[in-house]
């Protein structure tokens, strides 16, 4: 607490103004440092709900991703499923025709192997008749 010096007329008028002079320069320097303040922590309570928005935002925008990966993987799955029972009824397809293709082929080879020993019979039966010809022929003479 400041102390004044008295004079006949009461207390030292200079040093009270000097005082009081002071007293409101102080003031006034504070008074401007609170309404800074309240200004910065305006500005900072606006910054942290344009901060809050933003994290709410973006852990919606998680979630919605996450959510969307699990679709994707799930359709992924069910289509690669799909694919899978696809190349089995392909490939029971691919062997049924390949064992019918086989068997067809089997039987051509049997008719075929059934016209050689024909044609081989028919053959040794011709040489053979011309042989009986010839031998004939050959006895006339």
């Amino acid at each position: 607490m400041k102390k004044f010096s008295t004079s006949v007329l009461g207390f030292n008028k200079e040093e009270v103004r000097d005082f009081i002079k002071e007293y409101t320069l102080e003031y006034e320097n504070l008074l401007n440092k609170l309404k800074q303040q309240d200004i910065e922590i305006e500005e900072l309570k606006n910054n942290m709900i344009k901060y809050q928005n933003l994290e709410e935002t973006l852990n919606k925008t998680i979630l919605i991703a996450e959510d969307t990966s699990n679709q994707i993987k799930r359709l992924a799955r069910e289509e690669g499923k799909g694919i899978i029972e696809e190349a089995k009824k392909n490939g029971s397809r691919i062997i049924n025709d390949a064992l019918i293709k086989a068997t067809e082929i089997e039987r051509d080879a049997e008719e075929l192997q059934r016209r050689v020993v024909n044609f081989k019979r028919k053959f040794q039966q011709a040489i053979e008749t011309e042989i009986e010809v010839i031998n004939e022929i050959a006895d006339k003479y």
